[in-house]
């Protein structure tokens, strides 16, 4: 009788989860979750670093940071059922640190509280239809130009956080030492990996990525440093936020940046992996369960202020885990349920060197380029816009504005051209406020 019941519990969530229809299983999915952890587990320590200089307790945002990055995923793979994860932003983080607390002389406390009002912001405008409307605005032939710009931007990030690709005040970026053993043990992992894929082991990227922690450990390469740490200290944080003061400081600047990096973000993020996945293939108003996205997302960022860490989104990291497989909300419960196990014990996440991991964003980057095969490069007016996307998010380092520069270009050049009529009036609106937002940007440095 109860392995009757686990035969059909097994069955219902495999329906629940369309394994069938996207040709996945169990195992798969368990290894794409575990895949898609393994490269974004650095948050859970790069958040508590940057935020700790805002002057927030690092074991409290260690805490945070593990909760809210499960929250979410388990939340977007419960409910809506995508192999995508989410996490305490990069960028946001920053932006949170050196902008708003250092550069404006915001309380910390006040500037969670204007995290969690742009969280209840993007839930209302998910209940009115306004992000539908916003995410259906982006035209169709931009999808591919963002899907292989991200692939260039994880790339971009996997060989700077290898050392194979450096800083230089002359050229920008130049070619690091291939002699450090940062950089040795990512070439090794690279290679290991691309020689799997192309032998078509399923594994291969977290075969790949194990196989150079190994390395790494064995070398001697790997310093890790656990410090004190309990998952009790996130009471230092949590609900620590003061919504009052945001509300009295007038932060509608700071709140207007966390909506708009977060909302792009998120459906650059989105139209990337779920590209990649073969998750949709028509226009943006026809990605499947889109309400539930949002909503996910939105929750998130409310539970992650109320746990005391900056605004939570979705992470490029996950097409790590659908490059090896994941196609279901199953990859993204699985990171998710990692995450709550490294909220107790976190300092063992320390342990994965940035060179095991940056191979296979590397790879992953390489995958996501074949998106570029679909863009009409013969017609300027669609293939400009997608070029200045593509290439402007690793250059700009972030999608939101990648994809503000190649949505601005697409709307002038057809009014330009006299095809305004074709224009509707969102795509407008967008565009108008694009170009406000980089004035404004310009600026203000």
């Amino acid at each position: 009788m109860a392995a009757a019941s686990q035969t059909s519990l097994r069955a219902r969530a495999e329906r629940y989860f369309e394994f069938a229809a996207l040709g996945t299983s169990w195992r798969t999915e368990i290894l794409a979750g575990l895949t898609t952890f393994m490269t974004m587990a650095y948050i859970i320590f790069v958040n508590p670093a940057i935020l700790s200089q805002s002057g927030m307790p690092p074991a409290a945002v260690t805490a945070a940071t593990c909760l809210a990055a499960a929250v979410g995923s388990l939340l977007m793979g419960i409910v809506a059922r995508y192999p995508i994860a989410l996490a305490p932003g990069m960028g946001l983080n920053a932006y949170f640190t050196f902008a708003v607390v250092k550069g404006m002389g915001v309380d910390w406390h006040v500037a969670l509280g204007a995290v969690f009002l742009s969280g209840v912001a993007f839930l209302l405008l998910t209940a009115s239809g306004i992000r539908q409307m916003i995410v259906s605005a982006i035209p169709h032939d931009l999808y591919a130009a963002v899907a292989a710009g991200v692939g260039l931007f994880i790339a971009l990030i996997g060989l700077r956080s290898a050392g194979i690709i450096v800083s230089n005040p002359a050229t920008t970026v130049a070619l690091g030492d291939l002699r450090a053993p940062t950089a040795l043990l990512a070439v090794f992992g690279l290679i290991l990996t691309a020689v799997l894929l192309s032998m078509r082991v399923n594994a291969a990227i977290l075969i790949g990525a194990l196989a150079t922690w190994g390395l790494a450990v064995a070398t001697g390469t790997v310093h890790w440093q656990p410090q004190p740490y309990s998952a009790g200290d996130i009471a230092a944080t949590a609900f620590q936020m003061d919504i009052r003061g945001a509300l009295s400081l007038g932060a509608l600047e700071i709140i207007f940046v966390f909506l708009f990096v977060d909302l792009f973000d998120n459906v650059g993020t989105l139209l990337a992996v779920g590209r990649k996945a073969g998750l949709f293939h028509g226009r943006s108003d026809e990605i499947p369960r889109l309400d539930r996205i949002l909503y996910s997302d939105a929750i998130a960022t409310i539970a992650g202020a109320s746990a005391g860490t900056s605004t939570v989104v979705s992470y490029i990291e996950s097409s790590a885990g659908v490059a090896a497989g994941g196609r279901s909300g199953v990859t993204a419960i699985v990171t998710g349920l990692l995450f709550a196990v490294a909220l107790f014990v976190a300092p063992l996440a320390g342990a994965i060197p940035e060179s095991a991991t940056a191979p296979a964003l590397i790879i992953v980057g390489s995958m996501m380029m074949s998106a570029a095969a679909d863009i009409p490069w013969a017609e300027p007016e669609t293939a400009i816009p997608a070029f200045l996307t593509m290439l402007g998010i690793p250059l700009m380092f972030s999608i939101a504005n990648g994809l503000a520069f190649g949505f601005t270009a697409w709307t002038l050049i057809r009014v330009l051209r006299g095809r305004f009529r074709e224009v509707n009036w969102m795509v407008y609106a967008l565009t108008a406020l694009f170009v406000l937002r980089f004035w404004y940007m310009g600026k203000n440095g």
